[in-house]
């Protein structure tokens, strides 16, 4: 591949890469700390590494920007708590932004997925993070609380400062935008 081709190819995971770190990054880290640097600062260390990838497949791809974000996500947590290396705290993080990628392809996938569907799912849950990061932030932060992270109705009402019928509506409205992003 040629240079612009490279760009392109890892550009393509931007919006993979900030759902995955919008995930993952606490609220109250996001004031000093922007998702957008972090997905960018990625972006710019995959780029310059890329001749060091081997995997030939976008599974191994998408592992390996996981890898990076995911180193780049520590640092900003050891930056921002000043504590010595916590490797319990930096496998954590690993097993989170994996755990996030896993649940956006669920979101994707059916009850019993043939192989080419998993192929194909593959290849739409960076659909998806690109359709997730278009989505209104209330709407998107309902979505990501709810089925990338796992929580309740009632928590997410809580966390965000709503009621559960209002998060409900959030997320009916979500899911509607992201099948409909899903479709173009």
């Amino acid at each position: 591949m040629n240079q612009s081709e490279d760009v392109d190819r890892l550009q393509q995971y931007a919006p993979y890469l900030t759902a995955l770190a919008r995930a993952q990054l606490s609220p109250r880290y996001r004031a000093k700390v922007g998702v957008s640097d972090i997905v960018q600062q990625s972006m710019i260390q995959a780029y310059q590494a890329i001749d060091d990838f081997r995997g030939t497949t976008d599974v191994e791809l998408r592992a390996w920007l996981r890898q990076i974000l995911a180193r780049n996500l520590i640092h900003v947590d050891r930056d921002l708590h000043r504590d010595k290396r916590n490797i319990d705290r930096e496998r954590s993080l690993e097993d989170r932004l994996g755990q996030s990628s896993l649940c956006l392809e669920k979101l994707l996938a059916g009850s019993d997925p043939t192989p080419s569907q998993n192929i194909a799912t593959s290849e739409r849950v960076v659909q998806l993070a690109a359709a997730l990061e278009t989505l209104p932030e209330a709407q998107r932060e309902a979505v990501r609380m709810h089925y990338l992270e796992g929580k309740k109705l009632s928590e997410v009402a809580g966390l965000l400062d709503r009621s559960t019928g209002a998060v409900a509506g959030l997320l009916h409205r979500g899911l509607k935008a992201l099948r409909e992003g899903m479709r173009e």
